[in-house]
């Protein structure tokens, strides 16, 4: 990478790598006592938090990367946005565990509001993040950008937050819901812009 951003990249993908690396520490070897085909179905819990974070965090890199081809430039702000989206990132993990260990259990509704919330956050961040780089003229982003790539891209990640608050506030009502919008949120964000933009409601304008 010989960009102006090479060690933003670096960095954040050197975060993606570990936190998607620790998700499967979760997942525990069964001991010898017992029937071992019994203990691997009664971690479904792990399985299932497993693949929706893995699933999250592997979309988050590719939108990051997505984002860093048109970003060519970094300042002071958009450093400090990028460690505000890596912190999150670093949460993923802990929620991870959070909800593989109290699925099925009492607490279950609790630790799903929490790992929905921590996906907000990141959402929250990827904007910020983006908004701020397509502002002020784009003078962050490359000279050749099309603005109205740049309105694709604003416009699909303006549905995130919005779209976490609902799996969040679904969370006291059904946890399967919940737990379902963050898989299909999972791959709207894998769609790139603008293929995405030709899937929701057109506007007239899009502002950064």
């Amino acid at each position: 990478m010989t960009t102006e951003t090479a060690r933003v990249e670096a960095f954040s993908d050197g975060v993606f790598a570990v936190a998607i690396t620790l998700l499967i520490l979760e997942i525990k070897v069964p001991g010898y006592d017992g029937d071992l085909g019994a203990k691997l179905l009664l971690q479904w819990p792990s399985y299932l938090a497993f693949v929706i974070s893995f699933a999250f965090i592997g979309v988050m890199w590719i939108n990051h990367h997505r984002l860093f081809t048109h970003i060519r430039k970094s300042d002071d702000t958009l450093l400090i946005l990028n460690l505000a989206l890596m912190f999150s990132v670093c949460i993923v993990p802990f929620t991870t565990a959070l909800l593989a260990a109290h699925l099925g259990h009492p607490g279950a509704r609790t630790a799903v509001v929490v790992y929905d919330a921590t996906y907000l956050g990141v959402a929250l961040f990827f904007n910020l993040l983006w908004r701020y780089a397509a502002s002020r003229d784009g003078h962050l982003l490359a000279n050749d950008l099309d603005r109205e790539v740049a309105g694709k891209i604003t416009q699909q990640y303006n549905y995130g937050p919005v779209a976490y608050m609902i799996a969040v506030a679904l969370a006291w009502v059904s946890i399967p819901a919940s737990l379902l919008i963050n898989l299909v949120l999972a791959f709207f964000f894998a769609i790139p812009p603008h293929y995405a933009a030709k899937t929701l409601p057109s506007r007239r304008s899009t502002r950064m």
